[in-house]
């Protein structure tokens, strides 16, 4: 399947082109933002989108395994049995239980009918992977295998463009009109002017707060060194816009550390976790796997963080390198380090030889018999590691997501600290806390983006719908 952007250029709106009244507006631009837009739309509403950064997609256009849902035709196709209930239990057990039930109930049953609106605006995730804390293959992408974020954005934003939907960028929300009783619109700076827009509804989209290290050191103090993977726009802003009209949190220390980053360059690059899930072992610089590379990214990070060198080696052959599309640009920018054989890979990566030969040894016979002893690891057994060349990308942990942030309840309706609902203002995606606990489970996040989305999209058209009544 061919890429949308080799086709596909979305260019924003002028921004002479701002009107001064619009039913929703819709505040970021990464996979939530868009997604409640165009539901939105659909659903009749006058929206309109604004991103203060120049370029669009957000921390979106940077995921790259997948979209994780239950109980989906994808999955039957692929002769996988799933279960709403099997979904939840172990997205509540990666998050420590520490999930809002409520949250997680409407998300794990309502992946299904995601991946299909996504379908019928021709965003087709019909392959399948895994990550970790999933006991089955629930993680969707394209068939190309391309990089997910991307791929999702382009699709998104190609279905806005032919509704002839308002995006404007480099355009700064510095405040939320109204309080407590109601949020009527908003404040923005665009082409150096500040303008006020009125709206039926407001939608925050804005994300995480994982590139801000003032607040990453507030809540996290001992993350403060740490690199990030997030783009330079998630600094928080849609908690700072929210709480001024007495918006509450949840959840603000709870920050994930990502286990696979590349970050020997002057850029973090986080390595997905389809590249464990499609086979890839992790080794110490003894060349011996410490982990299951599956468990979730909490367990994971801190098997890495007990080496002495904390950091580790993916390790992985052709055969995965053909299975996750990102490698490929990952191997362009030089983060890839290739071999004809192990040896030659293990000398390169200053790892004893015979030790790395016998850990992928071990590693083929697990996977020839579908266990693996040591370390207990049931799923990404699908591949030995046999297909020169050889391949190994150096990791260690980096600042990923932020579970924590804007309270909801299920309607996406952001709520006091109080528990009251503040009329008028929606909010999904990373800038939300609640959903994911204590750990996000890998696939989880793209998922959010487009089931929360879609329902903020809904919701913030029922309630200006009702207001105009």
């Amino acid at each position: 399947m061919r890429s949308m952007s080799e086709k596909f250029k979305f260019e924003p709106t002028a921004p002479e082109q701002l009107a001064t009244h619009y039913d929703i507006l819709v505040i970021g631009s990464g996979g939530a933002g868009l997604a409640s837009a165009l539901q939105a739309t659909e659903l009749g509403a006058q929206v309109a989108i604004f991103e203060k950064m120049p370029r669009l997609g957000g921390n979106t256009t940077r995921a790259s395994s997948g979209m994780n849902a239950a109980e989906t035709e994808v999955q039957l196709q692929h002769h996988v049995v799933d279960s709403f209930d099997d979904f939840y239990a172990e997205t509540l057990n990666g998050g420590g239980g520490r999930n809002d039930p409520a949250l997680l109930q409407y998300f794990t049953t309502h992946g299904a009918l995601a991946i299909n609106w996504l379908a019928q605006h021709q965003i087709h995730l019909d392959d399948l992977t895994i990550t970790g804390g999933m006991s089955r293959q629930r993680t969707h992408r394209p068939s190309s295998m391309a990089p997910v974020g991307g791929y999702l954005i382009t699709g998104l934003l190609k279905a806005l463009a032919a509704k002839q939907v308002p995006i404007f960028a480099s355009a700064q929300v510095t405040a939320l009109a109204g309080d407590a009783t109601g949020v009527t619109g908003v404040t923005v700076t665009l082409a150096g002017q500040q303008r006020q827009v009125k709206a039926g509804a407001v939608i925050l989209a804005t994300g995480g707060f994982g590139a801000n290290a003032q607040l990453i050191a507030k809540y996290r103090p001992e993350l403060e060194a740490y690199q990030t993977t997030n783009q330079p726009g998630a600094t928080g802003d849609g908690l700072a816009l929210a709480q001024a009209v007495t918006a509450g949190t949840v959840d603000l220390d709870q920050i994930q550390v990502h286990p696979t980053v590349q970050q020997d360059t002057d850029h973090a690059y986080l390595i997905g976790e389809a590249v464990r899930g499609e086979g890839a072992i992790l080794v110490d610089q003894q060349g011996q796997r410490f982990v299951n590379e599956l468990d979730t990214r909490k367990n994971v990070t801190a098997a890495i963080e007990a080496l002495p060198e904390k950091s580790a080696y993916l390790i992985f052959d052709q055969s995965v390198f053909k299975r996750v599309k990102a490698l490929a640009f990952y191997q362009q920018i030089g983060l890839v380090t290739q071999a004809a054989d192990l040896n030659a890979l293990a000398a390169t990566i200053q790892v004893s030889a015979a030790t790395l030969a016998a850990t992928v040894a071990t590693w083929n016979q697990n996977v020839a018999a579908q266990n693996d002893p040591q370390w207990q690891r049931t799923t990404g057994l699908d591949r030995q590691l046999t297909q020169a060349p050889f391949m190994a990308i150096h990791i260690a942990p980096a600042i990923h997501y932020t579970m924590g942030g804007l309270k909801i309840d299920p309607q996406t309706q952001v709520q006091t600290t109080a528990g009251h609902v503040i009329p008028g203002l929606f909010a999904a995606g990373e800038v939300t806390g609640g959903l994911h606990g204590d750990n996000r489970i890998g696939g989880n996040s793209v998922a959010e983006t487009v089931i929360f989305g879609r329902q903020a999209g809904q919701q913030a058209w029922l309630f200006q719908q009702k207001s105009k009544q």
